[in-house]
């Protein structure tokens, strides 16, 4: 008896569909994800139980006044007119050699306007690291 030896047949895996699936699944999850909008401008939020940092050479302190006047560096801005605060603050950016951070210090009392304009600045001229001052609540 003459016996045959077979060779075995190659076994191929036919990839087709899993990549037909796989491509189904990425447009399903690129259809369905939901993208945050980060804002323009990046704020450090002051604790009011923490006492205040030391100050810094390489710091901007802008003063915000009960009747909404602009102070930089504790020198008076001529009128509260937003192009008016811009210019002030490149010509003080201009001054210093590194960008520096800002803090800004507002009245109680001050309109919540020239603050919002204020912060609206510092984003225009390309201040990202700010902080808003608070002064220390008393514990009980």
């Amino acid at each position: 008896m003459n016996f045959r030896t077979t060779e075995p047949e190659e076994v191929e895996l036919n990839l087709t569909p899993l990549i037909d699936v796989v491509f189904l699944l990425l447009i399903f999850f690129m259809v369905t994800t939901t993208f945050e909008k980060d804002s323009k401008i990046k704020i450090e939020l002051p604790t009011a139980t923490s006492s205040r940092p030391e100050t810094q050479e390489n710091v901007i302190e802008l003063l915000i006044d009960s009747k909404g006047n602009y102070y930089i560096n504790k020198k008076e801005v001529v009128n509260s007119k937003p192009e008016t605060l811009f210019r002030a603050m490149n010509v003080t950016l201009d001054q210093m050699e590194t960008t520096p951070s800002l803090v800004i210090t507002a009245d109680a009392n001050a309109s919540y306007q020239s603050v919002i304009t204020a912060m609206d600045i510092a984003g225009r001229v390309r201040l990202t690291n700010f902080s808003l001052a608070t002064t220390q609540t008393e514990r009980k």
